[in-house]
């Protein structure tokens, strides 16, 4: 287990942080080496205000290394996505800081506008199912918080070097470089690469993956170059990758990674 001087901090966020769940999972964080703090408001307004003031408070003073932070606050209707205002608002201030999103909307009619909002920021966020077990809490926080590795294998005899920033194909144990992915090309690549490697579903929006992109019409742009990406991997395996192979577009959200088999 770290010691106190070297844990990171996780900040909770979540108005049932005293129910068995989230007391297990504090403790599931705490055998991990963690130190778990919890948001405590003071009475006087609406629970998801309080709870919103409270929490930037506590960030601004704690610097927590991430922060668990519950989709709704309370039954009231207007309280039942204040998680996400308060989401906007963590993201606006400090863009860096991991944030993991327990959601009671992992089915069911509201699920849509759960998962739609996590498409909203262009930060580390993750969305994890409040009945998911303490072990895949965990696993998905690390995946948050610590950085991609600089070599990551993606599957199929595909792998990213971060540092020589170039995309390798293996066959028949030989490693070779694919050497028109490179530039803005490799980047795409890798931004699709760590989302798949976090395991947060993998899906990089839109407006994050057309910084890459030239031209007055970026999405097309980024077409293109999903494109030449594919078709460069498929052509240094002997394959050809169809439209719903190794990079999807999810309609009106972004792409991501969807690895072949070995």
């Amino acid at each position: 287990m770290a010691s106190n001087q070297t844990a990171q901090k996780i900040l909770i966020v979540d108005d049932e942080a005293e129910s068995s769940i989230l007391r297990t999972v504090r403790q599931r964080l705490e055998e991990e080496g963690w130190r778990t703090a919890v948001v405590q408001p003071t009475p006087g307004g609406a629970l998801g205000e309080e709870f919103e003031a409270a929490a930037l408070w506590d960030i601004e003073e704690e610097r927590p290394d991430a922060v668990l932070l519950d989709v709704r606050f309370g039954d009231h209707r207007d309280d039942r996505f204040k998680g996400l205002g308060i989401l906007d608002e963590i993201v606006n201030r400090w863009p860096k800081l991991p944030v993991l999103m327990f959601t009671q909307y992992a089915q069911g009619p509201d699920r849509e506008t759960a998962a739609r909002g996590a498409l909203k920021w262009d930060a580390q966020v993750d969305f994890i199912d409040k009945l998911a077990g303490t072990d895949e809490v965990v696993l998905r926080l690390r995946r948050l918080i610590g950085a991609a590795p600089e070599v990551i294998s993606v599957g199929g005899g595909i792998s990213l070097d971060a540092a020589s920033q170039t995309v390798y194909v293996e066959q028949d144990g030989e490693r070779r470089p694919v050497t028109d992915i490179q530039g803005m090309k490799f980047e795409i690549f890798r931004e699709l690469a760590t989302a798949w490697h976090r395991g947060s579903g993998g899906l990089v929006p839109f407006s994050r993956l057309e910084r890459y992109s030239e031209g007055e019409d970026p999405r097309a742009s980024l077409r293109v170059r999903i494109r030449e990406i594919k078709v460069s991997l498929g052509r240094a395996l002997g394959v050809r990758f169809g439209p719903s192979e190794l990079i999807l577009n999810v309609r009106d959200k972004g792409y991501r990674l969807s690895p072949p088999r070995e």
